[in-house]
């Protein structure tokens, strides 16, 4: 179907399984709607992104709005987002994979995955009817315009289903989740594997003050509060390792914004240690390569003097 110049929404193909175990769990902020091929798409952030269920339900079951999509190995997809990719472990995350790819898999094979943040399970009852329009031949997807024909007609459904919880218009230009990308269909609220992902990723999967990469314990610190700003940012982000990161978020540590990491004194006053981390101030951290996602000024300056223990 040839692309619109409006607004669009997607239509993506998906099997009951992945539905049903993440319908069942509640207050999912975010959901991976993984290809077991390794293919992406392109779409604007917040773009409404509606679940069709393979044959033989032939419906439309749920949305979530578009936020980034990305190739990554099974074991790092499982590692950013766990049970929000539609199973309990990773060897079921794997055999769901390998069920749909038909062929060997393992941790290392590499699926595209499509991050939809908001994500809506429609009871039974109010599932929608895949349209007469639809190709049946159509094996991952496809988009329609929501402002005319099936789109619209779908869209109207699917708005219908939502009620309250449709997420707002987004009336303004957004600044963008990791640096560039347009303004925001619909106002997103990114989740924390989200969140994480993009940071490591701007870090190289490093620690910024040691330099650790071991992925389980590389942790995307937010910098200023996100209490206070409610939306995650990367350049409000920085990657930790993990205890560095408690030691952040309590203030013993911070990051001048200068960028250097200094330690309180009031860490060996608390704990009579810390050794370890002494050795490390002063020292310039990592920073990205690309100069948008680096820590910016104004956040580091609030940590700095609003949560540092001087």
């Amino acid at each position: 179907m040839p692309r619109s110049s409006g607004r669009e929404l997607y239509i993506g193909v998906t099997y009951y399984g992945w539905f049903d175990f993440l319908a069942a769990r509640s207050n999912l902020d975010e959901v991976n709607f993984w290809r077991p091929g390794g293919s992406v798409l392109r779409a604007s952030q917040g773009a409404p992104f509606l679940f069709k269920l393979k044959a033989p339900h032939n419906s439309i079951a749920g949305v979530g709005f578009f936020e980034y999509s990305d190739r990554m190995p099974i074991a790092d997809a499982w590692e950013f987002y766990g049970e929000k990719n539609g199973a309990a472990n990773i060897s079921a995350l794997i055999e769901s994979i390998r069920h749909n790819r038909d062929a060997p898999i393992d941790r290392d094979h590499v699926i595209g995955c499509l991050i939809l943040s908001q994500p809506t399970f429609f009871p039974r009852e109010r599932w929608i009817p895949q349209p007469p329009e639809w190709n049946a031949s159509t094996q991952q997807g496809a988009y329609f315009d929501m402002d005319s024909g099936v789109g619209a007609r779908l869209w109207s459904q699917v708005e219908a289903n939502l009620g309250a919880a449709l997420p707002p218009l987004a009336v303004s230009p957004l600044e963008p989740f990791g640096g560039r990308g347009k303004a925001a269909l619909y106002l997103p609220r990114q989740g924390q594997g989200t969140f994480r992902r993009l940071v490591l990723s701007a870090y190289e999967n490093r620690c910024a003050i040691t330099g650790e990469r071991t992925l389980p314990v590389v942790e995307a610190a937010h910098i200023a509060e996100f209490s206070r700003h409610q939306r995650h940012e990367v350049a409000n982000g920085v990657a930790l390792r993990a205890d560095i990161h408690k030691l952040f978020d309590r203030g013993y540590v911070s990051i001048r914004p200068d960028y250097r990491f200094v330690v309180s004194k009031t860490l060996a006053d608390d704990f009579n240690n810390g050794k370890v981390y002494y050795e490390l101030d002063g020292q310039a951290i990592r920073l990205p390569a690309d100069s948008l996602l680096r820590p910016k000024v104004e956040y580091l300056e609030e940590h700095y003097e609003t949560r540092f223990r001087k």
